[in-house]
């Protein structure tokens, strides 16, 4: 087999691997049933937009809090809701699939609402992880989970000031 043929194939299977860890809430609920009673779960969520430095940063601090990370990526109906007409700049799929690559993420669902409650409230997580930018009053779920980590803001990197420093450069 040529090396060209052969690295195609790694690449296929590790993206078919990715797309096996995004499932649908219910279908996720019915998928983790049975390990969640040995396991912490932890729940977050986010548009991800441009994954960027700040959400690996999120991650990776998430996935210490328990044994299995599960990532909520807004639909691209909410995001448009949430940001604006402009977003999201890459649709849900793609979004999904880069949450899915990343190494502390063990699963990745996704929510058509402008809030993850009806997730939660399927999913059942043990821990809710959000960013340091949300009081604990406003976070969505807080009420169907054990505990809730807040997460200290990564400065300088949001989406929206990777777009603004996009159309800066690159203005005429």
């Amino acid at each position: 087999m040529s090396t060209d043929k052969h690295r195609n194939m790694v690449f296929q299977s590790k993206i078919k691997n990715q797309k096996s860890k995004i499932l649908s809430p219910p279908a996720l609920s019915r998928h983790i049933k049975s390990i969640r009673r040995s396991k912490k779960v932890v729940f977050t969520n986010g548009c991800f937009d441009l994954v960027h430095s700040g959400h690996v940063k999120v991650m990776e601090y998430a996935k210490k809090h328990g044994d299995i990370l599960i990532v909520a990526v807004n639909s691209d109906v909410s995001v448009k809701s949430i940001k604006g007409p402009k977003r999201p700049l890459l649709p849900l799929r793609e979004r999904a699939l880069l949450m899915a690559a990343l190494k502390p993420v063990d699963y990745v669902t996704f929510f058509h609402e402008d809030t993850p409650s009806k997730a939660i409230q399927i999913l059942k997580p043990d821990v809710l992880v959000k960013g340091g930018d949300w009081s604990s009053d406003n976070i969505v779920g807080r009420e169907f989970v054990k505990k809730v980590v807040r997460i200290p803001l990564v400065k300088g990197r949001s989406t929206t000031h990777i777009v603004q420093t996009i159309l800066k450069r690159y203005q005429k």
